[in-house]
């Protein structure tokens, strides 16, 4: 395998604008202690928990506060010690509607709960036992889809791994929070990489960042000196070059399969955060109770990257960066490509919280929409090789089977057809719909056939 990919990367995608420069450089500092929290019971992909804890129950930090016991899912915890002040519907960030929380009024002392202590050699322990310290701290994909990661790393036993790629592209204009940690934390990427292949049993690792990153290369390549099987690789810089799949594409010329999954082709892919995630599970003890959020824009006072508690309010994050210096039009969890529009400062940080991006009314207009002109942009730049306008046409006119013929489920959301669209069509938007469209009719035939 060469060193550089540049040559070597995916057809379609774009450039947008770079805006890291506002908090590239920015060192990561932990945010003020929260008075409360409000800790949405659903916060992965997969079944939500039920509380573990009642009003007026008296809370440790890393206490387990959520928790079921079905498969595709992850326990939530405590991010501080205090009382439990209401079990109740909450704003939630991704879900477009209100979810079951738990709202702690913090007592200020931070005091520990007695399961959080350093887990051991992870090399010591079967890849079951590793896989169910993951579980048991809550760890889900930091990259903004929250898969959980005891799912992720137990593949079916018929497909081999034989190589794990660490995400650390972090291709999305604003956001430096992966960025940070790599410069920052390079040791404890690494180990929890090295945790993360030995509970799925994969041979090697590369460790892959877009080259508009070299502080975090060079980290890294210091991090993994002295390590044969692993590598760490530079990608060209483009968007959407941190999707998994073509992360695949460019570093190992295999092509995921329509309908399959990175496994499929003997890949495994994680969150350069999640890396570390795993890592303060095992040298610490401490379950994902935390995250770094960048909080940027051009109107943030003083952008910056900061460790948040999770639950923390997204108001309270802006205030300790000093506020807004304009009037927002649009608030956004995360980048400003596939980033989800917030109604309300009151939602809380949740696992999935990579950014927070508060843009201008200025940023945010960009103009009125207008009837397709035919100009076959988005079809140039699709990187899964769609064609938006008929996709969005379709959907529009509620042709849903005509949608999902024309492959919309192989839709990644980037984003990059309605932003090169001229006519300024939502066509991502309309092609989301034909999706959950489509996912809803495929549950209604399975339940159907189960009768």
């Amino acid at each position: 395998m060469t060193e550089h990919v540049e040559a070597v990367t995916f057809p379609g995608g774009i450039h947008p604008p770079y805006r890291k420069s506002y908090t590239k450089d920015k060192a990561v500092e932990r945010a003020g202690e929260p008075e409360v929290v409000v800790i949405p019971l659903h916060q992965h992909t997969g079944a939500p928990n039920e509380a573990q804890v009642a009003v007026g129950d008296e809370v440790r930090v890393g206490q387990v506060i959520g928790a079921t016991d079905a498969f595709v899912s992850a326990p939530v915890h405590s991010s501080v010690s205090g009382k439990v002040k209401a079990i109740e519907l909450g704003p939630h960030p991704a879900m477009g509607a209100k979810v079951m929380s738990v709202v702690i009024e913090s007592d200020g002392t931070e005091t520990l709960h007695d399961s959080v202590k350093p887990r051991g050699d992870y090399s010591d322990m079967s890849p079951d036992d590793v896989k169910t310290i993951i579980r048991d701290s809550g760890i889900v994909g930091l990259g903004g889809a929250a898969f959980p990661t005891a799912v992720k790393v137990s593949p079916p036993k018929d497909k081999p791994i034989d190589t794990y790629l660490l995400n650390g592209a972090e291709c999305e204009p604003y956001l430096t929070s992966d960025h940070r940690l790599m410069v920052e934390r390079a040791d404890e990427v690494v180990y929890g990489l090295r945790v993360l292949m030995h509970a799925s049993g994969t041979p090697r690792a590369v460790v892959c960042v877009e080259d508009n990153k070299p502080d975090a290369i060079a980290a890294l390549k210091k991090a993994v000196a002295g390590l044969e099987n692993i590598e760490v690789t530079a990608l060209h810089t483009k968007y959407p070059q941190g999707s998994e799949k073509h992360l695949i594409k460019a570093v190992l010329s295999r092509e995921v399969p329509t309908g399959g999954l990175p496994f499929h082709v003997g890949v495994m892919v994680s969150n350069a955060g999640t890396a570390v995630a795993v890592s303060d599970a095992f040298q610490k003890g401490m379950p994902l109770i935390e995250r770094v959020v960048t909080v940027t824009g051009s109107i943030v006072k003083e952008p910056r990257n900061l460790l948040a508690k999770i639950g923390t309010r997204f108001g309270d994050l802006i205030e300790e960066c000093g506020g807004l210096t304009g009037k927002p039009s649009k608030v956004l969890m995360g980048g400003p490509m596939m980033g989800i529009a917030q109604y309300t400062l009151e939602v809380p940080v949740i696992k999935g919280t990579s950014g927070i991006l508060v843009l201008s009314e200025e940023e945010a207009d960009f103009g009125p929409t207008v009837p397709c002109v035919k100009c076959a942009r988005c079809v140039d730049v699709c990187p899964v090789s769609l064609l938006p306008l008929f996709l969005a046409a379709y959907s529009e006119r509620k042709m849903y089977d005509m949608a999902e013929a024309s492959n919309a489920l192989d839709c990644i959301e980037c984003g990059c057809c309605s932003y090169v669209c001229p006519a300024r069509r939502p066509l991502v938007h309309a092609i989301r719909v034909a999706k959950a469209e489509i996912m809803q009719k495929k549950r209604r035939e399975m339940q159907a056939a189960k009768k």
